[in-house]
């Protein structure tokens, strides 16, 4: 073992390891090792300047006992950086210190170097390294000590009904409807951010913790120290990104459907709102108005003059939005071209296929800067140029036919090794461009990965069920997305797949998540609506006429009774409109998510740290969602304060439980007075 202290950054070197820690931000630890020599240099999710750290290296030698019962003096480092220290022994386990309190130390049961005593014959090290036959990457296995007592949050969005992730095996891959971002906040006072877009996996068990990457060059993570959650979620956005200022005039109704087929279905939906009265700030394409996949551009037979479309939408005051694809069907204009210059994604092995919905498609390698400037070029012309405002950026996990990881390459490299990060890349095909057009930039997309924030993305939950038990889970994805780092999400209202608009008992389950998004980021109908016998528009097999769309999305296309509840809540995301412009405010100043854990704002409340059917909207809203079908009434815990039912009025003291009416015109929401 050697330590070096390297402008005050600790380096140290082991059985052909080099590792490196380092000041990154306040209170704040980056920890890098590898087994090639020399670190890749990549930032990942590290992408904001921060000043030159002030950190303090100690190298010095201390007892350790041996096992035949002998003490041996053994060279010791540690490196302090304001709250936060990072002790390492002669056999390079790592410990950390909040305060001087151990908050994480690595699992090591080994021959030598052990800090305690026990399990020293199996042989199982902190920092396992193998490499893979025939490439230059390892697979790699990092193990911590599990605290029984630690709860854990954050970590994106796992479709599951566990908030707390204590006991929880996650996958680090991207799916439809999971997003991984791996950021996670503890309960002990600590934050950490595997920086590694590898595929792999955590165990959060109650014996270990353990960090998978199945293909990588080096491990990289960073750790913060805090006293709140708030002030956790500060610290990680310095160094990875904030968003920037949501724009006013998308903070009401958005309108999406599965799926507007013309531009005269769009024009008529848009015509009824506003003679009802009721400003819709956005309206969403979706799907197949193309010719075929890749295409990136209107089919005319339905959609003959696109900018005389917009500009009648904009005399409104109703922004664009169109839906664009990363996979290229082969029957494109662009397939042959794209795959000529290298802009796709590559098989290791069999066909060059990547999806295959509705087409023989492979998806754009958006790693490629080429990729990234041909797509965009292709959307301007078709799409921006016409004055559509925003993209929905859809399949950006990307949506593989078969996640067979790897399988898969990129121009910087395999799958298995980059591909977590793919949401992003493709997000800033669009980001990168319009950044600099002089308007904010705000597009629609189904995955993320840490530090998407910065890129313009709202983030919705994916194709979910439209079924309660999906809706309660859709709330603890939103929470722990917020507590990693990305603070615009939001949901299907309904959920995505419906087979009966006409069952009594999905319109209620309508009505509750409809009340839900009202207290959200983001307000948004969407939903792919049964029965399907709505006659195609035409026989071809490509083209914007021949898939299938769902039924009405409306607003009263629920029914009269339906329609007051949604319309009477409408008014009250309108009326709220300057907070929640205040939320979004905050958002950029230190991270915080519209939607809140209730221990994000009552982090001394034990209770609050086991909430999971309640949360905060901002500061100011305790919001109570009815998860259950024919459910009209509902327990909700008050912490410590006043709280006036806003159904009522009435006005409640704090800690204690309380059981309110919840009518379906009425969702319970608490107002801290």
């Amino acid at each position: 073992m050697r330590f070096e202290n390297d402008n005050n950054a600790l380096v140290f070197y082991t059985k052909g390891e080099m590792c490196r820690i380092e000041s990154w931000g306040d209170d704040s630890l980056r920890v890098r090792s590898t087994m090639l020599g020399k670190f890749t240099g990549n930032a990942w999710a590290l992408t904001e300047s921060i000043p030159q750290g002030s950190a303090k290296v100690d190298i010095y030698e201390e007892d350790f006992w041996v096992g035949d019962g002998t003490i041996t003096k053994q060279p010791v480092a540690s490196i302090t950086n304001g709250r936060i220290k990072a002790v390492v022994n002669f056999a390079g386990v790592m410990r950390f210190y909040r305060d001087d309190k151990l908050i994480l130390q690595e699992y090591f049961r080994s021959y030598g170097g052990t800090i305690s005593k026990e399990s020293r014959c199996l042989k199982t090290i902190n920092r396992e390294w193998k490499g893979i036959i025939g490439g230059s990457e390892y697979s790699l296995n990092l193990k911590f000590e599990s605290n029984k007592d630690e709860k854990i949050f954050g970590m994106g969005q796992y479709q599951q009904e566990n908030m707390d992730l204590k006991g929880c095996i996650l996958e680090l891959a991207q799916r439809n409807s999971q997003i991984s971002v791996p950021f996670a906040v503890s309960s002990l006072g600590y934050g950490f951010l595997w920086n590694n877009p590898a595929v792999g996996q955590v165990v959060f068990g109650n014996n270990m913790t353990e960090w998978v990457a199945r293909s990588t060059k080096e491990m990289d993570y960073w750790i913060t120290v805090a006293d709140a959650p708030k002030d956790i979620l500060k610290n990680y956005t310095d160094v990875t990104g904030r968003a920037q200022m949501f724009p006013e005039d998308l903070m009401g109704l958005w309108q999406c459907k599965l799926r507007y087929r013309t531009q005269d279905e769009v024009l008529t939906v848009a015509r009824q709102y506003q003679k009802e009265g009721i400003k819709i700030d956005q309206i969403v394409i979706d799907f197949f108005h193309w010719t075929v996949q890749g295409d990136w551009k209107f089919d005319t037979l339905y959609w003959p003059d696109p900018k005389a479309m917009v500009d009648e939408l904009h005399s409104m005051g109703i922004k664009v939005i169109v839906s664009v694809w990363p996979s290229v069907d082969r029957k494109s204009e662009n397939f042959y071209p794209m795959l000529e210059k290298g802009l796709l994604i590559k098989t290791e092995r069999g066909a060059a296929q990547t999806y295959d919905y509705q087409g023989d498609c492979v998806e754009i390698d958006p790693f490629n800067p080429e990729t990234r400037k041909y797509v965009w070029e292709v959307c301007k012309k078709n799409y921006y140029d016409f004055g559509i405002d925003a993209f929905w950026l859809d399949n950006s996990e990307p949506d593989y036919g078969v996640y067979d990881f790897e399988n898969y390459r990129y121009c910087d490299g395999p799958a298995l090794s980059i591909s977590n990060i793919y949401p992003q890349m493709y997000s800033r095909v669009f980001y990168d461009e319009m950044k600099d057009l002089g308007k904010p930039v705000v597009n629609l997309l189904r995955c993320a990965w840490a530090g998407s924030q910065k890129y313009g993305n709202v983030v919705w939950s994916g194709d979910v069920p439209s079924t309660f038990e999906a809706f309660y889970d859709q709330l603890q994805c939103g929470l722990n997305m917020g507590l990693a780092g990305i603070p615009w999400w939001t949901t299907d209202i309904g959920g995505f797949m419906t087979d009966d608009v006409n069952d009594p008992d999905f319109r209620q389950l309508l009505i509750r998540w409809y009340q839900f998004a009202v207290y959200s980021a983001v307000l948004r109908m969407h939903g792919d609506r049964g029965p399907y016998n709505i006659p195609a528009l035409d026989d071809r097999d490509w083209g914007g006429g021949y898939l299938h769309t769902g039924q009405p999305n409306e607003l009263w296309s629920y029914g009269e009774d339906n329609y007051a509840i949604m319309k009477k809540y409408y008014d009250i995301r309108i009326d709220m409109h300057d907070y929640i412009k205040s939320l979004y405010e905050e958002a950029t100043v230190n991270g915080s998510p519209l939607i809140r854990a209730m221990f994000y704002e009552f982090p001394e409340d034990k209770e609050c740290w086991s909430l999971q059917d309640q949360y905060m909207f901002g500061s100011k809203y305790l919001v109570a969602p009815i998860f259950k079908l024919n459910q009209f009434e509902r327990e909700v815990y008050l912490p410590a304060g006043n709280w006036k039912l806003t159904s009522t009025g009435e006005v409640y003291t704090g800690n204690r439980r309380v059981t309110v009416d919840a009518p379906i015109d009425y969702s319970p929401v608490f107002e801290l007075v």
